[in-house]
């Protein structure tokens, strides 16, 4: 297992006066770039321009309660860059989505549509409100206000939201009605991750976990180690979390973790995957009969192989990265480590498969809808699930050249592989005027 050395401690007070223990998602996307901007020959002018999104769009969103009264709600779109095509992105309902966060969260877009070499830019938005408090015609009544106030901005060449936190194939679904109904003609590729009657993909919604599976079977296999012989922890048992774990464990992996908010689940001797629902299938279920319970932290920390974060960001910060003994970290979730937290991963040499990666199942199934809607002709689950692996291997192969070629890490040879892509394209189109 990875040690604790005085190095990785001597990282941690190093980071500590350089980044707080948590960040937001913009100042660890801006971090990244820059750090693996200096691992290439890329104009300076073009890494400047990447710090910044292309347009924020913010709304009020006025929506009238099922009693009667009316409640204003906060909404963003961060546009972030659309040097190889329409923006791409989810939209999400949570209390705390802010302007930084769509901000940083568009920008790991653009990276992870580049990695998977898919012909859009990155987007991300959302709503400042907790759906929980919400009846479905107060959602539905939330959505349909702000696509319209959106409406000038997104478009099935322009701008293609999907589902996220908070959000679902029916929001999307409403989405794509409300839009339609204001353009006088169905538009199904104004959004992706509907429900298949009405243009959706099959495989939609367990792509950004069947990716996270899909890639930590290849690192597995790049590190020599046998699935069969790999333990795994898993924090996060909703979309992304169940359907790695469950694959991993269909694939032979001992899955002896799993948790959602109320705790982990804990079995050394491998969990039955199957018989935990996931949070959408029952949420906060998962500890309900489960004979060990243990935190959320202290899952992050159990002697594991695999460690697949795949429940919130900023999870694994300077405070406690000292203490993963897992080998092996892939992110299930979006920006689950902090910056500070990374370099003391990186001292200690644990292998880290950024989420931009890992999870980019979502947008590249996402891309196969989008494909789907403008040809007007479905795809079955089986020709879904081949391309995906076809192109996470893809994917994988390229980030695994700059990683040797380099000596990088694989969250730098990640980067590499986009912001190459990306550079190429604004160097080739140049700036206008």
């Amino acid at each position: 297992m990875p040690s604790s050395s005085n190095a990785s401690r001597e990282a941690a007070e190093r980071q500590d006066k350089e980044s707080p223990v948590s960040e937001s998602a913009l100042e660890t996307a801006r971090r990244q770039l820059q750090h693996a901007a200096a691992s290439l020959d890329i104009d300076p002018n073009i890494v400047e321009r990447l710090k910044h999104p292309k347009r924020v769009q913010e709304v009020a969103v006025p929506i009238k309660r099922d009693d009667g009264s009316v409640d204003v709600f906060s909404g963003y779109r961060a546009q972030h860059d659309s040097v190889r095509g329409p923006y791409k992105g989810g939209l999400r309902y949570h209390p705390d989505v802010t302007r930084d966060e769509c901000v940083g969260l568009s920008m790991w877009m653009t990276w992870k549509c580049a990695v998977m070499d898919l012909p859009f830019g990155g987007a991300k938005g959302g709503v400042a409100v907790n759906p929980k408090e919400l009846s479905k015609a107060e959602k539905e009544r939330l959505t349909r206000r702000f696509t319209e106030e959106l409406r000038e901005i997104i478009g099935p060449n322009q701008d293609i939201p999907a589902p996220d936190m908070g959000t679902d194939p029916q929001t999307m679904a409403w989405m794509m009605d409300a839009y339609s109904m204001q353009e006088g003609e169905t538009t199904p590729g104004v959004v992706t991750g509907k429900p298949p009657v009405i243009g959706g993909s099959e495989g939609r919604e367990e792509a950004p976990g069947r990716s996270v599976a899909l890639i930590t079977r290849l690192a597995c296999e790049y590190y020599d180690r046998d699935l069969d012989e790999t333990t795994v922890a898993v924090q996060g048992y909703g979309s992304v979390g169940a359907n790695a774990a469950r694959l991993l464990d269909e694939w032979g992996a001992t899955i002896v973790a799993v948790s959602d908010v109320n705790g982990a689940l804990y079995d050394p001797n491998g969990i039955d995957t199957t018989s935990v629902p996931s949070h959408d299938e029952e949420p906060e279920a998962v500890t309900r009969d489960a004979d060990t319970v243990i935190s959320n932290d202290e899952l992050l920390t159990l002697d594991v192989d695999v460690l697949i974060p795949a429940a919130l960001g900023n999870v694994i910060t300077q405070d406690n990265a000292a203490d993963i003994e897992a080998d092996l970290v892939v992110e299930g979730a979006n920006g689950p480590i902090t910056a500070a937290a990374d370099s003391i991963l990186e001292t200690r040499d644990v292998a880290v498969i950024p989420d931009i990666l890992a999870n980019a199942g979502g947008v590249t199934v996402s891309y196969f809808e989008w494909l789907q809607d403008i040809n007007r002709r479905a795809w079955s689950l089986e020709r879904v699930y081949d391309e995906l692996e076809t192109e996470m291997e893809r994917a994988w192969r390229a980030v695994q050249t700059e990683f040797e070629r380099h000596d990088v890490t694989w969250r730098d040879a990640a980067y590499i592989v986009a912001l190459s892509r990306i550079a190429a394209a604004h160097e080739t189109r140049g700036l206008w005027p």
